[in-house]
């Protein structure tokens, strides 16, 4: 079977698995683009294409990256992902935009804004749209993050929309999960949820540069004191905060260190491990909701009573409970 294109020639499945393992980026996209297709047919090629990469050996690193509006996400990851490249890491940016509620777009526009990491061969960036999914990421994120693993990108950075306590999903899915600040930290403290800073790996004050940089240490220093009193985000590792300047480029080298001294103390005590299974339980389940659905609403059956019942529900004759239960009883599994 194939994966049909208006625009580019079919490639079937095992075109598009050779090309994946073989790093092609034209490959790789076009296997994202499967995997995020609602159409029930492209979900079942998809869900094929994926079982050829479960067993593929991953030696990865997953970080996702948040912080509040007007942070520097996308200038953070410039910055961090040309470093990373500069030591011999290949890099994939899966960046999550938020989608409009009313026409269902997108601005897409991390490419622009990453011009250094867009031109290198050892870059991948993934600009997704989050389709309105709560949690500050896209639906099919994890698939994503498996076929760019797949691909042989040693790190995978995730960055996610930034809608402040909801974007809690991202940490389900990564290693290190890494908050970014302003310096202003008494402003900040007050408007950010006690919620997200538990979850935070590490906490990096952004913009520490020029008259920012004594305002980006006092901001240090309260969040330092403000996160001895929270339980840990990861068993065995004790959240830090630290400054940087992605303008400037610097504390890009500490930052990577960090990273790896969790990834060390993780994988001595097993945490690393146990959260990645956490996290494929965690797929399979979303993965068997998002089939369920699918199949559910394509039903014909289902479509028939669907259209009688919400007639019957919003005119007042019969009750919320009725109608959900009219509804499944119509869907025909056998």
């Amino acid at each position: 079977m194939t994966f049909p294109s208006a625009k580019r020639p079919s490639l079937s499945i095992e075109q598009l698995v050779q090309g994946v393992l073989e790093g092609d980026r034209t490959a790789l996209g076009r296997a994202i683009t499967l995997v995020e297709s609602s159409h029930l047919d492209h979900m079942e090629l998809a869900g094929e294409l994926l079982g050829r990469f479960v067993s593929v050996p991953r030696n990865t690193v997953r970080i996702g990256i948040t912080g509040v509006p007007g942070v520097g996400k996308s200038t953070f990851i410039e910055a961090f992902g040309s470093y990373l490249l500069s030591i011999g890491k290949k890099v994939a940016v899966i960046a999550v935009d938020p989608s409009s509620s009313i026409s269902g777009g997108s601005i897409l526009g991390d490419k622009t804004r990453m011009e250094t990491l867009v031109r290198n061969r050892d870059c991948f960036i993934r600009p997704v749209p989050s389709k309105g999914a709560l949690g500050g990421v896209a639906a099919n994120t994890t698939e994503t993050i498996l076929l760019c693993e797949a691909a042989g990108f040693d790190v995978v950075l995730v960055e996610t929309v930034g809608v402040g306590q909801n974007e809690v999903t991202v940490r389900d899915l990564v290693d290190f999960f890494l908050l970014l600040m302003l310096p202003n930290a008494g402003d900040n403290l007050q408007g950010m949820k006690r919620g997200i800073m538990e979850l935070a790996d590490h906490i990096l004050i952004n913009k520490a540069d020029g008259e920012n940089r004594m305002s980006a240490d006092a901001a240090r220093n309260e969040y330092q004191q403000s996160i001895e009193f929270m339980r840990a985000a990861t068993s065995g590792w004790k959240t830090s905060v630290d400054v940087c300047s992605a303008l400037e480029h610097s504390g890009m080298e500490t930052a990577w260190a960090v990273v790896q001294q969790f990834v060390e103390a993780t994988t001595s005590r097993g945490t690393f491990t146990d959260r990645r299974q956490k996290q494929q339980r965690q797929w399979l389940r979303l993965r068997l909701a998002s089939q369920l659905q699918a199949r559910f609403f394509a039903d014909d059956n289902v479509k028939q009573a669907l259209s009688a019942t919400e007639d019957a529900f919003l005119s007042g004759k019969t009750t919320l409970v009725e109608a959900i239960q009219t509804i499944l009883a119509a869907w025909k599994t056998e």
